[in-house]
């Protein structure tokens, strides 16, 4: 997948990274065994939502989601899980004198989302874009169906806006205090979805971030 490029200020999109082996594992558990959905033929909106369900195979639903939620994840409010410190170097050996000392990230969801927040961004992600991923033509009118479909109502979804072949979206998904959102980048093969943080209270105004 490419990289995108980062969101600063109110909605901060963290840095690419491999799908965590966990959210896969958790996903192919809850994976449902039940055959595609079938194209309807009548026109308008039912056609648009056929074609959208027809490329993707069945996916966890949210309530599924919701309750490995529950079962598997830390408690509302739970701290971020740090992240690691640079390995010193072996005893006896220098560093090299142009060796680049990893920083600790200030800002973002590494640091600002809880670690419910994390863990539960982490299923969301992958949920979501393996249901983007091979859908062909990535309108608006299309990934809002498949984000409906999944669950998500119309009132979570934000600033869904198609430029060229990429339709971009906001997710809001705060819940119990947490300040968790995902940005999706619907583009086929080349589709991202990543966390952001939203903010802690009021109203979400994807308009309001700084690129």
């Amino acid at each position: 997948m490419r990289r995108i490029p980062s969101s600063t200020g109110m909605f901060a999109l963290s840095s690419r990274r491999p799908r965590l082996a966990l959210a896969m594992t958790a996903l192919a558990v809850l994976a449902l065994g039940a055959c595609g959905t079938a194209k309807t033929t009548t026109g308008g909106e039912q056609a648009v939502r056929a074609e959208a369900v027809g490329t993707r195979q069945p996916a966890p639903t949210l309530a599924e989601i919701q309750e490995h939620i529950e079962q598997s994840c830390p408690p509302p409010g739970a701290p971020p899980v740090p992240p690691p410190s640079p390995s010193a170097a072996p005893p006896g050996e220098e560093p090299p004198a142009d060796a680049v000392v990893p920083i600790a990230p200030t800002a973002g969801p590494e640091v600002e989302l809880n670690a419910r927040d994390w863990c539960a961004g982490n299923l969301h992600e992958e949920r979501i874009a393996g249901a983007l991923l091979k859908l062909a033509d990535p309108t608006p009118a299309k990934v809002r169906t498949i984000l409906n479909d999944l669950g998500y109502a119309d009132g979570r979804i934000h600033d869904l806006k198609q430029s060229g072949a990429t339709t971009r979206f906001f997710l809001d998904l705060r819940e119990k205090g947490g300040r968790l959102c995902l940005e999706g980048s619907a583009a086929g093969e080349e589709t991202v979805v990543d966390k952001c943080v939203a903010p802690a209270t009021g109203p979400f105004t994807p308009g309001d971030r700084h690129r």
